[in-house]
């Protein structure tokens, strides 16, 4: 809901309308294709359009515009998303969204991917919590009713990509449960933000870093903090505990799989960093020897 003292202007393109806080002009984008739908509610500065090329979907990640939830200048949101293509070249996999093209768009910055259908896990626009954890339309809801089988199929999509990050010489930064597309129909896990990933070695000059809290480790508040992949441990332990437990109430009762990857998952998100596992690497291979135990 905007602010009702907010001043804003409505932008009709194609199929889709949606607010901005002053008029921009979109031409490039109807030139690309025919715009079948918008994200406009994230606070990074950045649109997300759907286009269609004849039979072919894609999706259109744009910084330049001032969206109604951004509260910075549209210039640093341009630097930030130069700064993220070469991040989705290097990092390109499976479980991750396919980067198509890049390029200046007056000034501002577009990013071109193949579109995926699939279910963000965190609906916060369409499903803001509690309705996310209780609505059986919410896709969160949706995908903790699913087999446990297929729960772990979708985490090994995460993790397994993550071992890449690591082998790449990058580290996660920003990852949480609104970076994940779960396709329903075809038990399908696609990555689709990496923006903020960064080239190891990182420091944390910020304080409290970018990211959802539910999914932070300690060191992601502590300026000067060394980032790395034990941060990225802490990070998928915390992803497990949201997808196979009851988030940040990470007791066993709340676990829907064996004791074994229970232990493990607990260790990763150790608050003191020397207790968890030292690479992706290994907490992936003792999980995947979990998964096979009964407990």
């Amino acid at each position: 809901m905007n602010p009702s003292n907010t001043y804003h202007v409505n932008i009709k393109i194609n199929e889709v309308t949606f607010a901005l806080k002053e008029t921009h002009n979109f031409e490039w984008l109807t030139e690309y294709g025919s715009v079948f739908k918008v994200f406009d509610q994230q606070d990074s500065g950045n649109l997300s359009f759907g286009v269609k090329q004849g039979d072919k979907k894609l999706f259109v990640k744009y910084a330049g515009a001032k969206p109604i939830h951004y509260e910075g200048e549209p210039s640093y949101a341009v630097a930030r998303l130069k700064q993220a293509a070469p991040i989705y070249q290097d990092l390109k996999h499976k479980s991750l969204i396919t980067l198509l093209d890049h390029f200046q768009v007056g000034e501002g910055y577009a990013l071109a991917f193949e579109w995926v259908d699939g279910e963000c896990l965190h609906p916060h626009w369409s499903f803001p919590p509690p309705e996310k954890y209780t609505n059986p339309n919410s896709p969160y809801y949706q995908f903790k009713q699913l087999p446990l089988e297929k729960q772990l199929e979708s985490l090994n999509a995460v993790f397994s990509f993550h071992e890449f990050v690591e082998k790449q010489n990058y580290v996660a930064i920003d990852f949480y449960d609104g970076s994940i597309l779960y396709n329903f129909a075809e038990n399908k896990t696609i990555i689709c933000d990496i923006d903020y990933y960064q080239k190891k070695p990182f420091t944390n000059h910020m304080g409290q870093m970018w990211g959802s809290k539910r999914f932070m480790s300690p060191e992601e508040y502590e300026l000067g903090a060394s980032i790395d992949s034990k941060t990225n441990v802490f990070n998928l332990g915390a992803m497990a505990f949201s997808l196979l437990g009851g988030e940040l109430d990470r007791s066993f009762e709340k676990w829907q799989a064996n004791p074994a990857l229970y232990e493990v998952a607990l260790k990763a998100v150790e608050q003191e960093r020397d207790m968890r596992f030292a690479t992706v690497e290994k907490f992936y291979e003792e999980w995947k020897q979990a998964e096979g135990r009964d407990g």
